[in-house]
């Protein structure tokens, strides 16, 4: 062949694993089937390119690991073609060895090298190649998408040097620069793929910020049969309350089905004398994966939506919030299922009263937001029988998901389907064996639920998901998810139970998320059904407003709250 024909195709291929790494790095909310057809193109490419380069321009690399470069790249297409459900973590693990691969090729040629300028260049490839391998590999949470755009990046860091190389040593290019100049074009070129990779590694150490439970949420070598008893307990100071005091706790509880468990959760006690009345709260939505336990995140009363935790201390009131079972504890989370949720708010309650120190009343409120609010629902349909030795004034749910059927049928049009849809079907799939998420989800969307699934709400990673979620133009369900296993286990745990102390359900207008309507199905059940409820409504609240800022629902929360611990009688709507 000669040399303007090697040329040629060296050229040819360079600009082709430039336009898949420029489409994937420009495109990276396109369909997730769009984006897997780029991933494959891109690999095939890859093991064309290595394969025929090993014909054409021979050069330093050892032609067997040229040839084995190009069989992995091609076999990591096959696998994504044959099996678009293959899981995140193997996805990661198989596309970031290969550029880890390509890497040390390139540290292998620098060293056998004997011009400056190739040398330096093949150097910073190969750094470049080994910064989007490992970073792709240690960022788990890494969605397909920002992988398509790492993987972007470095194919066309490789397209640019395979197009270049065979023009930098043509004597047209050695008349014109001089071998200094080739060499600080060669080391431009070069360092332009280093930043890229650091700039990309950098902003996966930025979104990748799921916490890692520590040894406090393990459970002890000996764990007592007894659901409520306190396992371990620490000072906690995390975003409290000057002049307040709190522990983390670690107790038992009791999951789906009576099987034994452990959870953690939080104590909160305002400064002075006891005993204090106790709020018991159930947080809402931070994620379904075991660091997004709000006694790990950063803000943990922000992150779970709490009601002004300062305003509660102030009036004298205790706090104990649960963790739920799986949120720091090494299980997989039952997201919003009712009774392992209930029977831990409980079992918190049970296990704070054996703290050293802090004395609550036996008067009890429970507060819940969203999943909480569901949460909240269930504890106090199970206190009677579960936990009859406690003493319960009243409930408050604000925009609980209480109507589960109709969250899941509007996960099929919506675009937070993929947020909570997913945690939805990961927390069905980790509590019952009739429900499984390759019935529901399309073998693509599958490696978004996984990524979704990995991650906390609060994570600043979740803004791709959510980003996403509005802009791919591929569905992610294969079947309503209202349908079948799944939604005949959401009608199970939509919270009937009765409940025989005063009621509060809130309801935010403008909500996306749980819908008005949906709330108002609800309430008009119950109340059909003898349960008596104060339903309040906001106009132009959505979600999150109902119980941030200047919500008119936080004052009457506490008002309503200080009327039920001083024993008034409550004013139901229905």
């Amino acid at each position: 062949m000669t040399t303007r024909w090697r040329q040629i195709l060296s050229v040819a291929f360079g600009a082709l694993l430039l336009a898949i790494g420029a489409a994937l790095v420009l495109h990276p909310f396109a369909s997730v089937n769009w984006l897997l057809i780029l991933l494959v193109t891109g690999l095939v490419a890859v093991a064309i390119t290595e394969a025929v380069l090993t014909v054409i321009r021979p050069d330093q690399t050892p032609r067997w690991l040229r040839l084995a470069i190009a069989g992995a790249a091609f076999v990591l297409a096959l696998l994504i073609a044959i099996l678009p459900g293959l899981t995140v973590e193997l996805l990661v693990l198989l596309a970031g060895l290969l550029p880890i691969v390509a890497g040390v090729r390139d540290l292998v040629i620098a060293a056998r090298e004997s011009g400056a300028g190739e040398r330096f260049s093949r150097i910073l490839f190969g750094i470049a190649g080994l910064v989007i391998g490992v970073t792709i590999l240690a960022w788990p949470d890494v969605t397909v998408w920002v992988l398509g755009v790492l993987f972007g990046v470095w194919l066309g860091a490789i397209g640019i040097r395979t197009a270049l190389t065979p023009l930098l040593r043509q004597r047209v290019v050695a008349r014109t620069a001089s071998p200094r100049r080739r060499l600080v074009l060669r080391g431009i070129l070069a360092s332009i793929a280093v930043l890229a990779a650091l700039a990309v590694a950098a902003a996966g150490i930025h979104f990748s910020t799921t916490p890692v439970p520590d040894a406090f949420y393990s459970a002890p070598d000996e764990v007592p049969d007894a659901p409520g008893r306190l396992l371990r307990a620490e000072p906690f100071t995390r975003s409290v309350p000057d002049g307040a005091q709190a522990w983390r706790i670690l107790y038992t509880t009791t999951g789906l089905g009576d099987t034994p468990a452990i959870a953690s959760g939080l104590v909160v006690v305002p400064g002075g004398g006891g005993p204090h009345p106790v709020i018991a709260w159930t947080h809402g939505t931070t994620g379904v994966a075991t660091g997004c336990a709000p006694s790990l995140l950063p803000e943990p009363f922000v992150n779970g939506a709490m009601p002004d935790l300062a305003e509660a201390l102030d009036a004298g009131w205790a706090v104990v919030a649960t963790d739920y079972i799986g949120l720091g504890t090494p299980t997989r989370h039952q997201y919003v299922v009712g009774e392992p949720a209930g029977h831990a708010a409980l079992d918190a309650l049970r296990a704070a009263r054996e703290l050293d120190g802090p004395q609550f009343a036996d008067e009890t409120v429970i507060w819940g937001h969203s999943q909480g609010g569901h949460a909240a629902l269930w504890t106090a349909g199970l206190a009677a029988e579960y936990a009859p030795e406690l003493d319960f004034l009243g409930v408050a749910a604000m925009a609980p998901a209480s109507n589960l059927p109709y969250l899941l049928k509007s996960f099929a049009d919506q675009s937070l389907s993929l947020l909570f849809g997913g945690f939805v079907l990961a927390g069905y799939d980790a509590a019952y064996p009739d429900v499984r998420v390759e019935d529901y989800v399309r073998p693509s969307g599958r490696l978004s639920i996984e990524a979704v699934a990995s991650r906390c709400l609060s994570d600043p990673g979740t803004l791709v998901s959510a980003l996403q979620a509005g802009l791919s133009g591929g569905p992610v369900w294969s079947k309503d998810p209202s349908t079948g296993a799944l939604g005949q286990r959401a009608i199970e745990n939509v919270p009937t139970l009765p409940i025989d102390f005063p009621v509060l359900v809130a309801q935010g207008l403008a909500d996306p998320l749980i819908a008005p309507e949906a709330q108002q199905e609800y309430v008009d059940a119950r109340c059909q059904a003898g349960q008596a409820i104060d339903y309040r409504t906001y106009a132009g609240l959505d979600h999150m407003g109902v119980v941030t800022g200047d919500s008119p629902l936080l004052p009457q929360l506490m008002v309503w709250t200080t009327a039920r611990f001083a024993g008034e009688a409550a004013t139901p709507t229905c």
